[in-house]
């Protein structure tokens, strides 16, 4: 058996990295309908081999697309949660953050505004399990290390309204980042001092 080197784990990540790029701009332009894992690969400068070696499916690729996507959210949502010293500053930017970067992320904008990539829709609706699962239970984690009183049943209620709160000001904006961070909060907190 081979052993990977960590040179060639670094080129193949890298590969990885190319071909969710490729890949996240392809569905922004043309949706889940309209992606062809050949562009891809002429888009990454591969052959269509590579990217079927690589994801196995076109079902997949845009799997692997969602989670990246979603793991970039929640690293700038913890940043923001660990840069606040409180609870209510630390929801207030988390929540703003989700907005904000929803709504200036090439791919989730063009799935909330572009006809082309409306398929992907259900990846933010009836098929958001895992998009809202690490956020839930990132809130919840976040919730616990500042409200320790607060018990785990409530708690992953309220972070469960959290995310889906902060999603639905994504998908229907009523106003700034801000303004959504501020009425999420105004729900919340109370729930949260109701319980702890």
């Amino acid at each position: 058996m081979t052993e990977i080197t960590p040179f060639a784990e670094r080129v193949r990540l890298s590969l990885r990295e190319t071909l969710l790029d490729a890949a996240a701009e392809l569905l922004a332009e043309r949706g889940f309908a309209g992606l062809r894992m050949i562009d891809v690969a002429t888009s990454a400068g591969v052959s269509r081999q590579t990217v079927y070696n690589e994801f196995g499916s076109k079902s997949a690729l845009v799997d692997a697309v969602a989670l990246r996507t979603v793991a970039e959210f929640l690293s700038g949502s913890e940043e923001r949660w660990r840069a606040t010293e409180d609870l209510a500053s630390g929801l207030h930017a988390t929540v703003e953050h989700t907005v904000r970067h929803g709504r200036e992320n090439r791919l989730v904008a063009s799935v909330l505004g572009g006809a082309q990539a409306e398929d992907l829709l259900p990846f933010l609706t009836t098929r958001a399990e895992p998009v809202f699962r690490p956020a839930i239970e990132q809130t919840v984690r976040n919730l616990a290390e500042r409200v320790p009183a607060l018990p785990p049943e409530p708690a992953a209620l309220i972070a469960e309204t959290v995310v889906r709160l902060a999603v639905s000001h994504m998908l229907l904006p009523g106003g700034t980042p801000s303004e959504a961070a501020d009425a999420v909060c105004a729900v919340v907190l109370p729930a949260i001092e109701a319980h702890s």
